[in-house]
């Protein structure tokens, strides 16, 4: 009965889709293509083809698409015959895939967890086996999944206290959607334990595949070549900032003396990068984009890193890094890829997406934890003006990066038990 009232209001929100897509087409055309793969209408030459095994994952935005690429790097070589293909939710998320893979891994949406649009989806592509990234629980998937055999496992899983009540209160739906599940592997053994309250299956703890992913050294070059253009000058990274901490980070920025520092910022969404550059030039601070220039003005007081696919170009840039969605109630973002740069972190007071990955770093003396935007900044200045400080906490950084490393290979075992199954 659960999951009946649930196919009901996700096909009733089905038919109101179009709208959402047209309002956020506004600011990122992008979303106005592809309409039909989100009901399970693909291109005919999409389908797969009869001699090759497909092998799918499901990386909702960016951030899953990335953490994903270890076992995708993975998989690529342990099954060079398998068509992989790779499902999103976001355009971003799908130009993600392409930007770190080009050809060779197919790209499409998953359609809305109808079970018209659903069975679709699996008739046309017919995977082998399915990984979902994370937190993804989409019920009429999972069970279609498993009524067709089809092994569908959920990977570097992870569940914050505040998700964990939610789904307890839609236990009705969240419990056989779990239990219809292959296998499912927790980051780490307090997600587990939170998975565990939910279902009483058995649940692995696999790692955080996000510590396999290894800079490349080209962004690194490029990152370094910036920072020789810009002479001596300090330099703070805004990484991943979300909507509400650029205005804060900014208002600090302009409490600050101006002594040639510079402040970059690189918001996590592309649709705010002109929103962002207008809080800038709102409180006359003197503006550079990524986009225009990397030869930046000696009075230049913030650049921001209007570019897409160069995260860690700017990590190798800088001399610290805030680790935007901390600073408000937005639980976090990846705080693992400065740590693999030797970049100290600093974080604000909203950790919990990377809960003990965030307090794995502070104990280890990669990353400083604040309340506020003003004393984050404050505690920026003083690890400026420690040169001494900034190289211990970025030797811890890359200690502790390269300590949690592996996950994907444990993922990849574990695929590998369904895919024999």
């Amino acid at each position: 009965m659960a999951r009946f009232i649930y196919t009901l209001l996700i096909s009733l929100l089905s038919l109101l889709a179009p709208l959402y897509l047209l309002w956020r087409g506004r600011r990122q055309p992008d979303y106005l293509r592809h309409w039909s793969e989100r009901y399970g209408r693909y291109p005919a030459h999409t389908a797969r083809p009869p001699a090759l095994t497909t092998l799918w994952l499901h990386c909702v935005s960016v951030g899953e698409t990335r953490a994903a690429a270890p076992l995708i790097k993975l998989l690529q070589a342990r099954y060079p015959e398998a068509r992989l293909l790779l499902t999103h939710t976001t355009p971003t998320g799908r130009a993600t895939a392409l930007e770190l893979f080009g050809d060779s891994v197919s790209c499409a949406y998953l359609p809305y967890d109808t079970p018209w649009g659903v069975a679709a989806f699996l008739d046309h592509f017919r995977p082998r086996l399915g990984v979902l990234m994370e937190t993804e629980i989409w019920p009429n998937l999972i069970a279609t999944c498993q009524q067709r055999g089809i092994p569908l496992m959920l990977a570097n899983a992870r569940l914050s206290e505040r998700s964990a009540r939610g789904y307890a209160r839609l236990s009705a739906l969240t419990r056989p959607a779990l239990q219809g599940l292959a296998a499912i592997a927790a980051q780490t053994s307090a997600d587990a334990q939170r998975f565990a309250q939910l279902t009483d299956r058995h649940i692995e703890i696999s790692g955080n595949i996000k510590f396999d992913n290894q800079p490349s050294n080209e962004l690194l070059q490029r990152g370094r070549q910036w920072r020789s253009q810009w002479a001596e000058r300090r330099v703070v990274l805004a990484a991943s900032t979300r909507e509400g901490e650029e205005a804060l980070l900014l208002d600090a920025w302009m409490q600050r003396p101006d002594d040639g520092s510079l402040l970059v910022i690189v918001p996590r969404h592309p649709q705010r990068f002109d929103a962002v550059a207008a809080l800038a030039n709102a409180r006359g601070l003197r503006l550079a984009r990524r986009s225009a220039t990397t030869t930046i003005p000696a009075n230049c007081q913030v650049w921001l890193g209007d570019s897409m696919g160069e995260l860690y170009a700017y990590y190798a840039a800088c001399d610290l890094a805030i680790i935007g969605g901390s600073l408000l109630d937005y639980g976090c973002q990846n705080l693992i890829e400065a740590c693999a740069v030797g970049v100290p972190v600093l974080l604000g007071p909203s950790t919990y997406n990377f809960a003990e990955a965030a307090q794995a770093a502070l104990t280890a003396g990669a990353a400083r934890q604040c309340a506020d935007a003003t004393t984050l900044l404050q505690q920026a200045d003083r690890l400026l003006a420690d040169a001494d400080a900034r190289q211990r906490m970025a030797a811890a950084a890359q200690q502790f990066a390269s300590q949690h490393r592996g996950a994907s290979e444990r993922t990849l075992a574990l695929l590998e038990q369904l895919l024999t199954a």
